[in-house]
């Protein structure tokens, strides 16, 4: 009996020590268990508390008269570096298991030999290192950088962006960086001027109800808190909703001053009255490209043209009734008037009564027909003599088709334009030099006369180009002739004329493509324009090879020179 009480005394203390139960394992088991403890009774390390460093930028901001300066104050290599030492943190050692998953007692773990970190050397900093730090991410807190930047420098920054790119999509993306770029962005100088495109449909596709009215709900949001200030407003590629977007912007932008709709669809008289009704400051209509009800915008017309000052629209068998109404009167105050259509349109005959414009429009600067092909409608018998147009400053009759007008068809038109600076032609292969000596400008710059397709091409010999050169030699600065069959001597008198102009900056455009320029008519007029930038010299038969092809800069430009003399 007391030798079993004995032996159930020495199973219990085995327990309490933590030894398995077994005989004959009682004696490396006890002494791990006695190790276990004693590494648990170690104190653990307590932590410092981390101390909080006021940020520091390694750069300032100055503000110059059209850039920014950013300075480095760093005066370390490594002050303020991307650089950050890792933290030393307790790795955990993997106990190594024999085969039967237990430890073996005579295993012994070897570290391996870390080699140590090399010592940082204070080196002479560089400038382009400066550079390149400035651009790292120096601390956790450097992406604030934009919160500390004055209102006023944010605004001048979004301004260069709007400019370029425009302000819709931007300004609605950088508005919800922060609350300061926030109110940056709402400045109403930002939003002067404004296009909306593809922003939530591409093109095509029908819009769903919960998409239509996010639309509707964005165009009302921005007209309330954005357009205040609005002036010019364009839609582009929008097949619904236009009237609802003329009514909304109408009615919260007062300051409207031009209307631009781009290949839009569905523009009724609705969306005309609600512009009648709310945009009294309204002066330009953009409507090329698009389709639109052509009976309302006569009805707005009618009663609000006196207001309208340019007028922009695509030919068509519809839309040519919008031209008859502005030779009747109905826009006395108009200075722009621009018809145009597609290249690969094939009936591009207008008819347009010259005169009648004339009296109806006093006020035209400029007037262009692009790719039109204008048909003179006689006038009544016993109206007013026309006036001409005395303020006209731009006159634009390039097509891609035969043109049928004459020396006398443009001078009908020109006869009292004496302001007019810019005349294109291209195309018109009627119109001779003698009359364009004709005309009463006297201070022609720029001088578009090409002709660029092969089919309508004339090729007998024309001359007189000498004429067109001597009476605006003092005044010209661009002149396309490209392709025109002028004989050598015609060429080289005209170049003659180019070159005794007083101004010899005044030249800076010259196509001389397709001609029969010989070297050294080229040279005398390469040698006296020093301000040329531009010389097309392709497919110039009388040239040596290498020297046909189009030259950019005057760098280039004198090159060429070198090469002639």
């Amino acid at each position: 009996m007391e030798a079993s009480e004995a032996e159930a005394s020495t199973q219990s203390d085995r327990k309490e020590d933590g030894a398995p139960s077994g005989r004959g394992e009682d004696g490396p088991q006890s002494k791990k268990a006695s190790l276990k403890r004693t590494r648990n009774t170690k104190a653990k390390k307590t932590k410092k508390p981390r101390v909080s460093r006021t940020f520091q930028p390694g750069y300032t901001v100055h503000e110059g008269e059209d850039m920014l300066f950013v300075i480095s104050s760093s005066t370390s290599q490594y002050n303020y570096s991307a650089w950050v030492p890792k933290k030393k943190g307790r790795r955990k050692k993997k106990k190594k298991k024999a085969a039967g998953g237990k430890l073996k007692g005579t295993q012994v773990k070897t570290k391996k030999a870390v080699r140590a970190k090399p010592k940082l050397e204070n080196k002479p900093v560089t400038k382009e290192e400066e550079v390149m730090d400035l651009f790292v991410p120096q601390r956790k807190s450097d992406h604030r950088w934009g919160q500390s930047l004055p209102e006023e420098l944010l605004i001048n920054i979004f301004k260069m962006v709007v400019d370029q790119d425009g302000a819709v999509p931007f300004l609605c993306r950088v508005g919800r960086v922060c609350r300061l770029w926030n109110v940056a962005a709402s400045s109403p100088v930002l939003w002067h001027r404004v296009t909306v495109g593809h922003c939530w449909v591409a093109p095509g596709r029908n819009q769903l109800p919960q998409t239509e009215m996010k639309v509707k709900d964005t165009l009302t949001w921005l007209a309330e808190h954005r357009f205040s200030q609005l002036r010019d407003f364009s839609l582009c590629h929008w097949k619904k909703n236009v009237d609802f977007t003329l009514e909304t912007v109408s009615q919260f932008c007062p300051h409207l001053r031009s209307v631009k709709l781009s290949h839009c669809h569905g523009v009724t008289a609705k969306g005309f009255t609600s512009l009648g009704l709310h945009s009294r400051s309204l002066q330009s209509l953009n409507l090329q490209y698009s389709e639109f009800n052509v009976i309302g915008l006569l009805d707005y017309l009618e009663d609000h043209g006196s207001q309208i000052k340019q007028i922009l629209f695509t030919h068509g068998l519809k839309n040519d009734r919008l031209l008859t109404a502005i030779t009747r009167g109905c826009c006395p105050d108009l200075e722009l008037l621009e018809v145009n259509t597609e290249l690969d349109s094939k009936d591009c005959e207008l008819p347009v009564c010259i005169q009648a414009l004339q009296i109806s429009c006093p006020k035209l600067k400029t007037f262009r027909m692009l790719n039109v092909r204008p048909r003179h409608k006689a006038m009544r018998t016993g109206t007013d003599l026309p006036s001409g147009f005395p303020l006209l400053e731009e006159l634009c009759i390039a097509t891609t088709h035969y043109s049928y007008m004459r020396d006398k068809d443009l001078l009908d038109i020109l006869f009292d334009s004496p302001k007019l600076r810019v005349l294109d032609l291209r195309g018109c292969l009627r119109i001779t030099p003698a009359g364009l000596a004709m005309l009463p400008c006297l201070e022609l710059e720029c001088l578009f006369w090409g002709q660029y397709f092969s089919r309508h091409l004339s090729t007998s010999p024309v001359r007189g180009l000498h004429m067109v050169t001597q009476k605006w030699s003092q005044t010209l600065r661009q002149l396309d002739i490209a392709n025109h069959p002028f004989p050598e001597e015609d060429l080289e008198l005209a170049m003659s004329h180019l070159a005794q102009a007083t101004e010899a900056d005044r030249l800076h455009s010259l196509n001389l493509s397709g001609t029969k320029i010989t070297p050294q008519a080229l040279r005398s007029v390469i040698g006296q324009a020093t301000a040329l930038d531009y010389l097309n010299l392709s497919s110039c038969r009388y040239l040596p090879r290498g020297a046909k092809r189009i030259y950019r800069g005057q760098e280039d430009v004198r090159q060429l020179l070198n090469k002639l003399v």
